[in-house]
């Protein structure tokens, strides 16, 4: 899923000083998954702004919808017949949502209410971590079913590198090296032969090195 955190309400807050009509728009998507951009989030964050602006002596008006997710044109519609209403929204979304309320409506202020961080899976309640830099080539398959483009510090396909040391990376003792993993888990499968096997190097074609990228699916095509 894609990971995110809030911004910070002072920041928020600056966005939209000059706004008296506000809507926090809310994704049941990945973002509700790590309680960033869900309903409950809205409320707060819509509850929070009311409480600031209270506090200044100026009036505001701040209403919340959540939609099941801002990057699906079908759902970002339900907002066609109030968004006009309003001066500035809030998108509660990872990157992609205020982008497609701002090609949806391009008429309304849109400012984005979280930072998107990285795609990734959940250890455990609370703690979130990288596994995928979507580089549109998935190769896990010769590494254990790891990720060294994405969990490896350099990126590297032909780890672990010199700086490496006890299982750790050179960046910090926190970070674990993936290629050390890596190597132990092939170890354990009795394939280490095949780190060592020559493999023809990566395509970056479908990488984001080539500009932004799309995605087309002929027998989903109308």
């Amino acid at each position: 899923m894609i990971v995110a955190e809030p911004k910070p309400i002072k920041e928020l807050l600056e966005m939209v000083k000059d706004f008296n009509r506000i809507l926090v728009v809310g994704c049941k998507g990945c973002v509700t998954v790590c309680n960033v951009g869900g309903a409950k989030e809205v409320a707060i964050l819509a509850s929070s702004i009311r409480i600031s602006r209270k506090k200044m002596g100026r009036k505001i008006e701040v209403e919340e919808h959540t939609l099941e997710r801002q990057c699906d044109p079908e759902y970002v519609d339900e907002l066609k017949d109030m968004i006009g209403d309003y001066e500035a929204v809030i998108s509660v979304a990872c990157g992609v949502g205020p982008q497609f309320l701002s090609e949806r409506y391009p008429s309304s202020r849109i400012f984005p209410g979280v930072n998107t961080q990285f795609m990734g899976g959940a250890e455990e309640h609370g703690i979130w971590s990288e596994r995928c830099a979507g580089c549109g080539t998935c190769l896990v398959h010769h590494f254990g079913g790891l990720c060294p483009i994405a969990r490896c510090s350099k990126s590297l396909l032909n780890g672990p590198c010199g700086g490496s040391s006890n299982g750790k990376c050179e960046i910090s003792k926190d970070v674990e090296c993936i290629w050390d993993i890596i190597v132990r888990k092939m170890m354990e499968q009795d394939r280490l032969n095949e780190l060592i096997e020559f493999k023809p190097p990566k395509s970056w074609i479908t990488a984001r090195d080539g500009g932004p990228r799309r995605m087309i699916r002929e027998e989903l095509v109308k």
